[in-house]
């Protein structure tokens, strides 16, 4: 098989959500239908108007050294920790190539595509009030590695030892899914033989919040918050802001049998378009989307009939969710009636550039397990989601049990960025 057309692999996952510390945890939450929202109880969210977010489970210092932890923002402390999981469940131990580790992995075929759509946005924002309130020397001289966007993929990349590329795309809420893909054609093209690859996103901060709440794209359902994030409800009134990370590994086939790895699923390949149509509004008829999942099956081995779940974008607003269900309907015709579709930000709330990697180790599970998660407070479908899409709804359902199955994880983003996954069970 020549390097071009290497069949890629999931061997493993790791998460820090608004369900649990790890991706065992995150995966319980999300099939019992459980809601990570919560009122936000800092000083700051007084003022707000939207007074509501899904905050992290398990807070990092609790598993990353205090010392460390200072060293790092926010979203690259979540990135290091379900890194870290997905490379121990992946069968590695400690750096690639130094002597006391796995020694299964060369360094040099070693890669790293960690995304962020908003990079360290936490640490930038507070330094400045740092140097505004108390002076210039009182800034951390950590700020720049703290805050640049590629910060949480180059800590990744020398936890694991990572020399054959260390990556950061950032394509907003698409960036997650963007960094799997990455990783997929590195793989696929030769450049590496295993690459972590994922999302993370920390931005529960007052200037965010109130930015994408004074746009109108973000629910202020504040008195009831475990059901304001609710895809394809008629009363859905935007997204909820979320935090955490995603990250799987993935390597070529020949590489983990070499090593006799536990294979989650094959990573099929990716799909790729751009709305150009506006920087914050998706085209209404889903015209991108569908020329994304219609590159997705033009460039990878995969037949419709396979696929039996769709991990959907479903952010909770108005336009969003309907676009992407008509890109659905109009690519799959009436293959969609097969498909499964599952909202899991009406449970995880949106974590914009760690969306993908979270919602791609779902996906993964989803296969792994045969079992689609369900899409929470839907009580009144809306019309044209129902008219287009089987939603999953209520509580979770079981796949089919029987042969090779398929399933897509949808991210998209502001800019008008459109990226489509496809993983297959083996």
């Amino acid at each position: 098989m020549s390097p071009t057309n290497r069949t890629v692999v999931v061997t493993g996952i790791g998460a820090t959500t608004p369900l649990g510390g790890d991706a065992a945890s995150t995966w319980e939450g999300l099939i019992a239908g459980k809601s990570g929202v919560k009122p936000l109880t800092q000083d700051w969210a007084a003022e707000q108007a939207v007074r509501i977010a899904a905050p992290i489970a398990v807070e990092p210092t609790e598993i990353i050294p205090r010392p460390q932890a200072r060293r790092l923002d926010r979203s690259a402390q979540f990135a290091l920790i379900a890194a870290q999981e997905a490379w121990q469940d992946a069968g590695f131990s400690g750096k690639a190539g130094e002597d006391g580790s796995d020694g299964a992995v060369d360094p040099d075929r070693l890669g790293a595509v960690i995304a962020s759509g908003i990079g360290g946005v936490t640490t930038l924002l507070d330094q400045y009030d740092v140097l505004k309130e108390k002076g210039v020397r009182r800034v951390s001289p950590h700020t720049v590695p703290m805050l640049m966007p590629n910060g949480p993929s180059a800590n990744v990349g020398l936890l694991v030892g990572a020399r054959a590329g260390v990556h950061t795309p950032v394509s907003a809420c698409a960036s997650g899914a963007e960094a799997i893909g990455y990783a997929i054609e590195m793989i696929r093209t030769g450049r590496a033989d295993v690459v972590v690859a994922g999302g993370t996103e920390a931005a529960i901060h007052p200037l965010p919040i109130a930015a994408f709440g004074n746009m109108m794209a973000m629910s202020k359902n504040n008195e009831n918050p475990e059901t304001a994030s609710r895809p394809y409800d008629v009363a859905r009134d935007g997204f909820v802001l979320g935090e955490g990370a995603g990250v799987i590994v993935l390597e070529s086939a020949e590489h983990a049998a070499a090593r006799g790895a536990r294979v989650y699923a094959e990573a099929v390949g990716q799909g790729i378009s751009a709305d150009s149509h506006d920087i914050v509004q998706p085209e209404p008829e889903g015209r991108g989307i569908s020329h994304a999942l219609q590159n997705l099956l033009d460039r990878n081995d995969l037949d419709p009939a396979e696929i039996v779940h769709v991990n959907a974008h479903a952010t909770s607003t108005p336009a969003g969710d309907i676009a992407e269900l008509k890109a659905l309907r109009k690519v799959f015709g009436d293959d969609a009636d097969h498909m499964a579709v599952s909202a899991t930000k009406s449970m995880t709330g949106h974590l914009l550039g760690g969306a993908g990697g979270v919602e791609s180790v779902a996906t993964v599970l989803a296969l792994y397990h045969r079992v689609a998660p369900p899409t929470i407070n839907l009580d009144d479908i809306d019309p044209e989601a129902e008219a287009n899409a089987d939603v999953v709804r209520g509580e979770a359902r079981k796949l089919p049990v029987e042969g090779r199955i398929a399933a897509l994880n949808d991210s998209f983003g502001f800019g008008g960025h459109n990226v489509v996954l496809a993983f297959r069970t083996i």
